[in-house]
């Protein structure tokens, strides 16, 4: 009976060396951090590289915005092809001349206006699209280094569960319990096999996904980064002013002001002017032809368009503080999310993790000396790596919560060119 039980003990001994070689051997591989992540997915990001085209496309908006009208070449010829004297060219009449529009009411800076308004908004676009990659690559990096956190508590679970076998069967052999103690045992651990498949393919997947978004592969992540927790105490609350959501419904909103000004500036007539010569043909002279044209707003004043531009501008005026509103609560959801999420996740890393740890050491010593029955060894060890498997989803769920909370109150760029 000793030699067995020494068999035995030698065995999970071997187990466990040749499981901390393997975490020796993953520890040795350099890690991935989160930022180096972030930087990857920012390099090869087609979002980023399309708001980046957009700012572009706003640039070009705004240089033809600032562009003059162009001239015009004007060129007639009258009394020609006529019957009499208008026989022919004999008496024709040919003038060439410039026309020049003349913009006035402020057209033209009122152009400028609305495309600058417009890349504004389009910087604050590229900036948000950051953030929501930020916020992307942050979420696949905590589900990837949550999956392979479960990948090896469910290899832990099924070396624990071949012990339990092995122990079943030395006390089977000896007499000392009934054989559907090792029956039991077996099932544990072929349910522990299958639930590490899965667990195995499911980290898998979470790595193919990151490596889809960062552009290159990694198979070992930070794992100190997933375990932090930031200090308990009382957080500075997070306002919505100055956040990417409270620029952006503004920006809209200094885009319909600026189509106001816009659409009151056309009401205002553009005059054309333009200098001409004329030669007739019947006296070889030469005459200068000086000419206004000045359109008339009888059916279409302008008016309706101005409506049109105001309505929009108290339209995205209203818009703008529902966009705060729901950023405020938003916040202050995020924010409960994350104290909730940090006090589980600490209760569940700290004492409630040591008690598991502690009561199924204690199981296990008392069934190889006989003191435990089977069920109570099975019972400990399932409430073990259900604890174990709280801890990593209060951790994940933590890291989760805290990078949407970053994301709602990311700041916006105080300045249009760190935007871009």
């Amino acid at each position: 009976m000793k030699r067995m039980m020494a068999a035995v003990l030698a065995a999970t001994a071997c187990a466990a060396i040749t499981s901390a070689q393997a975490q020796d051997t993953e520890a040795s591989a350099p890690s991935l951090s989160l930022d180096e992540a972030l930087a990857a997915a920012g390099a090869v990001s087609p979002a980023i590289e399309a708001s980046q085209s957009g700012i572009k496309a706003a640039e070009a908006q705004r240089a033809v915005a600032g562009l003059r009208p162009n001239p015009s070449l004007d060129a007639m010829t009258e009394n020609v092809a006529g019957t009499g004297m208008y026989r022919g060219l004999r008496s024709s009449e040919t003038t060439v001349g410039l026309s020049l529009p003349l913009e006035l009411g402020g057209k033209r800076s009122a152009r400028v206006a609305v495309a600058n308004a417009q890349l504004d908004r389009a910087s604050l676009d590229a900036a948000i699209t950051r953030a929501d990659l930020r916020l992307r690559v942050t979420q696949a990096y905590n589900d990837a280094v949550a999956a392979q956190r479960r990948a090896a508590n469910a290899r832990e679970q099924v070396g624990i569960a071949a012990e339990v076998l092995r122990a079943a069967r030395v006390r089977v052999a000896a007499g000392r319990a009934s054989p559907l103690e090792e029956q039991r045992a077996d099932v544990a651990r072929l349910n522990a096999d299958g639930a590490a498949e899965r667990a195995n393919r499911s980290a898998q997947v979470a790595l193919g996904n990151l490596a889809r978004l960062i552009g290159r592969g990694a198979s070992t992540l930070d794992a100190a980064w997933f375990a932090r927790i930031e200090g308990a105490g009382p957080r500075l609350p997070v306002r919505s002013e100055g956040t990417l959501a409270a620029a952006a419904a503004q920006a809209d909103l200094s885009t319909a002001t600026a189509q106001v000004r816009l659409a009151r500036s056309q009401r205002v007539p553009d005059v054309t002017v333009s200098a001409s010569a004329r030669r007739l043909e019947a006296t070889n002279d030469t005459a200068a032809v000086f000419g206004v044209s000045v359109p008339l707003p009888l059916f279409n004043n302008g008016r309706a368009a101005v409506d049109l531009a105001s309505a929009q501008r108290q339209q995205a005026d209203a818009q703008r503080r529902v966009a705060l509103l729901d950023a405020e609560q938003a916040i202050a959801l995020a924010e409960a999310d994350v104290a909730n999420a940090a006090t589980t996740a600490r209760n569940a890393t700290g004492p409630t993790l040591a008690a598991a740890q502690e009561a199924a050491r204690i199981a296990r010593i008392g069934y190889r000396e006989g003191k435990f029955g089977q069920l109570d060894l099975l019972e400990a060890e399932r409430t073990l790596a259900d604890t174990r498997a709280a801890a990593i989803d209060a951790l994940a769920a933590y890291h989760d919560a805290q990078a949407r909370l970053e994301r709602l109150a990311a700041p916006a760029p105080t300045d249009a060119k760190d935007a871009r």
